[in-house]
């Protein structure tokens, strides 16, 4: 079993390009299902989420590869991004 807080403290890497996309700072959860939908990384530029002006990147669940010890590696094409945290409410409200 995986704490979230021991998920905020890995870093994220596109295993395609190698990019360092940084740390998980919030989770999407489906309350119905139970489960774990996306992980939400902080865009270039931000802190914590909270400093900056760079959009989030939103990586569906499935699009992990595999989760380590210190770093979980994702397969991205094009990363989705949103445009901060408002969107990401309105979106699944």
């Amino acid at each position: 079993m995986v704490k979230i807080s021991d998920f905020q403290t890995k870093e994220v890497v596109n295993i395609l390009d190698g990019r360092r996309l940084g740390q998980i700072s919030d989770l999407e959860i489906d309350l119905r299902l139970g489960r774990v939908d996306s992980i939400i990384v902080p865009g270039p530029g931000r802190f914590l989420g909270l400093f900056g002006s760079g959009n989030d990147y939103v990586i569906p669940w499935r699009n992990i590869v595999k989760i380590g010890k210190d770093v979980v590696l994702v397969r991205l094409e094009e990363p989705a991004r949103i445009e901060g945290r408002q969107a990401a409410e309105e979106e699944y409200s």
